[in-house]
């Protein structure tokens, strides 16, 4: 991913980019920014298409409580400043799923496999212990995994899309570590992020997996509605 342009740069070639910068700047230090600050939690896992189940994207999740029912995420391609927003993701406690209808219920995917396999993370902010942030990690994990989610991307990144092209794509997630190159994918996440969902898979074993509803991650019964 490219550098975001310095300021000397933005001078001399691009004064478009400062002009924008400047606007940013001025502009967050006078206008409402309040829905934003509310974001809680940076989530990191791997979303799958629903019409192509196994091609993969890895999204992070930046979420903020709506309520205690309902989460709302925004989805971005990396952790750095100059991320690209990707997508959105919507996350609703069981008791809500079951009162959609079976047409709604198939757009939504679990959490349970993500949370137990280690894939899901929360990356730990610098400076903060280990042992500390394990403990928040879980406490966040045991929440999670009852949770229904539902992801629609924007932009299809993985294919080398340089504009948010085509229609939004239902994602859903894996329920399985056969349904995709795990170890090498997560793996790779992992040396990125300095984790190991390899112990972190081992940290949750207390965590209770919750009776899912048969209508969730449909992509891998044939149920799921993707889109071309």
């Amino acid at each position: 991913m490219e550098d975001i342009p310095s300021t000397e740069n933005s001078v001399r070639g691009h004064p478009e980019s400062l002009k924008n910068s400047t606007l940013e700047t001025g502009a967050s230090l006078i206008q409402n920014f309040e829905p934003p600050k509310r974001l809680c939690a940076h989530l990191n896992a791997f979303h799958t298409y629903a019409s192509e189940p196994g091609r993969h994207v890895e999204a992070n999740h930046y979420c903020a409580h709506l309520n205690d029912d309902v989460r709302q995420c925004i989805l971005y391609d990396s952790d750095k400043a100059n991320a690209r927003l990707i997508g959105v993701e919507y996350m609703i406690k069981p008791h809500l799923y079951e009162t959609l209808d079976e047409e709604e219920r198939n757009l939504w995917h679990s959490h349970v496999f993500e949370v137990k396999s280690g894939m899901l993370i929360m990356p730990a902010p610098k400076g903060v212990p280990d042992a500390v942030w394990e403990i928040a990690e879980n406490k966040e994990m045991e929440e999670v995994v009852v949770l229904y989610g539902k992801v629609f991307h924007l932009w299809q990144t993985d294919r080398g899309d340089q504009l948010p092209l085509g229609q939004p794509q239902l994602m859903q997630s894996f329920t399985a570590k056969d349904q995709f190159d795990f170890e090498r994918v997560v793996g790779e996440r992992d040396q990125r992020f300095g984790v190991d969902s390899k112990h972190k898979a081992k940290v949750r074993e207390h965590i209770e997996v919750p009776k899912l509803h048969p209508d969730a991650d449909s992509c891998w019964d044939g149920k799921g509605l993707g889109h071309d």
